[in-house]
């Protein structure tokens, strides 16, 4: 039996739609939004808005020995709520992520860590942004004092692992970076590789 063209698509990965126009609405120094006249997978026409984010996505979980941890609490505006996070923030594309997780942790925790291991890497809302996300476990930690930045106003919180992974399982946290990195280094656990 012959493929059909969309078969064709899908097994060869290939881009189905076709881009007709380009349209910056908006932009700032983090993100900026496109309106894009396309024409879709069945060659109807249509619009797809897409939101660039001008930094990567960067999520840090620093584990003590006794695995303890530190998780930040801060206001989201965005969603209206207060959120306990694992530390995160943005990195500079033109700077190695690890150096900025590094940054991060210390900007948000006062932590350092002689040991990093990234764990993951993920698209934050692939349907609607091109937010890309680099998540680490630090290790090894020393201790000093946070630099929250001017438009941070940050609680830190030392808890148990196993704490942590109770407060995601229940949906008490539902931010994504720390949901993601607490279930990835909860299997790692379990696989004995930390």
């Amino acid at each position: 039996m012959a493929k059909s063209i969309k078969e064709e698509h899908v097994q060869n990965h290939e881009n189905p739609w076709t881009t007709l126009k380009s349209e910056k609405i908006y932009d700032s120094p983090w993100i900026g939004l496109t309106k894009h006249d396309v024409l879709n997978p069945n060659g109807n026409p249509g619009t797809y808005s897409v939101v660039h984010f001008k930094n990567l996505a960067i999520g840090i979980l620093p584990l003590d020995n006794d695995y303890n941890t530190w998780i930040v609490g801060q206001y989201r505006y965005p969603i209206n709520q207060y959120s306990w996070e694992i530390p995160e923030g943005g990195g500079n594309h033109n700077v190695p992520p690890l150096d900025s997780a590094k940054r991060e942790l210390h900007e948000e925790t006062g932590i350092t860590a002689n040991k990093w291991t990234k764990i993951q890497e993920v698209h934050m809302s692939n349907s609607a942004s091109d937010e890309f996300g680099i998540l680490y476990i630090a290790q090894d930690l020393s201790f000093g004092e946070s630099e929250p930045e001017d438009d941070e106003q940050l609680v830190v919180r030392k808890l148990h692992f196993n704490e942590l992974y109770k407060m995601v399982e229940s949906g008490e946290i539902t931010d994504s970076l720390t949901v993601i990195t607490v279930l990835k280094a909860k299997l790692l656990m379990l696989e004995g590789k930390i």
